[in-house]
């Protein structure tokens, strides 16, 4: 197949990415590499002969009208989003940008290639979101398809506007869309400002492992890979018009999740001036808005695909922090990035 996917270059992308390369399809991929897209993290499948990069803005219409023109792709992927709360909450502009005006633009791109294709049998226009539209859970239920709207944070609202605007070009114009509203992801090649990579590195410095509040959050987590094979079996089974909730039932404080990294890396990587890692745990005040709790129902997405993930937490947490481990002073990051996050 040849299939487009926005945002490649970033953590879910590139795994995605390097998988579908892995298996003989032929990738164009479309990221404008931000400060969390890095061609390193393709390996070597950065200069694959299947591989077609552009770095490009998905605001810009006319590229990827030329792009979509030139390779006629059976499936987009449309992954390219600003994604962490903190920055939308401290600066909402390139949220909105990217997320509702970005995703105008790839949806006005894949119609108008959709219209004059010779693929419409087989189209596809998958669109990846998060469970965090749905807003905030109680310690009872679970986030499903037919949930209503409640977004908290200018994240979760730019990705809320960005799943109706493809709701909309699939009931308004007949785009065969797929929607994905995915929980916490976690795995190799994540950018070290999210929760368990930044944990990872900054122990590894022996610096503060900052937790939000009393740490009593509770988030539902996804091995990456789980996350890649669901990608896989929605463009073969997955329905136009529906949206799928991914999760994976491995819900956890912030808190305890902290605590579990450090006692991985207290066997992987024993400090020398530490009896353990915990010791660097220290509470900050809480982020504005901060949803208590995400848990998400997959139960639509095993019934019509006969997906269900394959990496328990253990095993995705110990091949996490190894990768880290592997790779922490040579992740590829920029310096000016990583000194933002207090990683320099």
């Amino acid at each position: 197949m040849k299939i487009l996917v926005t945002g490649g270059a970033g953590f879910i992308g590139s795994n995605f990415v390097c998988s579908l390369l892995k298996d003989g399809h032929q990738v164009i991929t479309i990221d404008i590499l931000t400060y969390a897209g890095n061609l390193e993290n393709f390996g070597e499948y950065k200069t694959h002969k299947n591989h077609f990069f552009y770095k490009e803005d998905i605001c810009n219409g006319f590229a990827l009208d030329s792009i979509l023109a030139k390779h006629q792709p059976e499936v987009v992927v449309h992954m390219a989003a600003e994604s962490h709360v903190d920055r939308s909450i401290d600066c909402p502009d390139d949220f909105i940008k990217t997320n509702i005006l970005g995703t105008y633009a790839v949806l006005n791109a894949a119609l108008s290639y959709y219209r004059t294709s010779s693929l419409k049998d087989s189209f596809r226009f998958i669109h990846l979101s998060t469970d965090e539209v749905f807003g905030a859970l109680g310690l009872e239920g679970k986030f499903n398809e037919s949930m209503p709207y409640r977004p908290n944070s200018p994240y979760a609202a730019s990705k809320a506007s960005s799943d109706h605007l493809v709701r909309s070009y699939h009931k308004t114009y007949g785009l065969p869309t797929i929607i994905v509203n995915s929980s916490n992801n976690y795995g190799p090649k994540q950018y070290p400002e999210k929760l368990i990579p930044l944990t990872i590195l900054n122990a590894c410095e022996l610096k503060k492992l900052p937790v939000y509040g009393n740490g009593q959050q509770i988030r539902d987590w996804l091995y990456v890979d789980d996350h890649v094979r669901a990608l896989y079996a929605l463009m073969e089974w997955g329905r136009i018009g529906y949206s799928y909730c991914i999760g994976s039932d491995n819900e956890r404080t912030n808190l305890s999740l902290v605590e579990t990294i450090c006692e991985v890396l207290d066997e992987l990587r024993p400090s020398g001036s530490l009896v353990s890692y915990k010791e660097l745990i220290t509470f900050v005040s809480d982020r504005p808005g901060h949803d208590f709790r995400y848990a998400t129902d997959a139960s639509l997405l095993k019934n019509d695909t006969g997906w269900k993930p394959q990496i328990s937490f253990k095993e995705g947490l110990q091949r996490t922090v190894q990768w880290y481990l592997d790779h922490y002073t040579q992740v590829g990051y920029k310096v000016e990035a990583r000194k933002r996050i207090g990683l320099g």
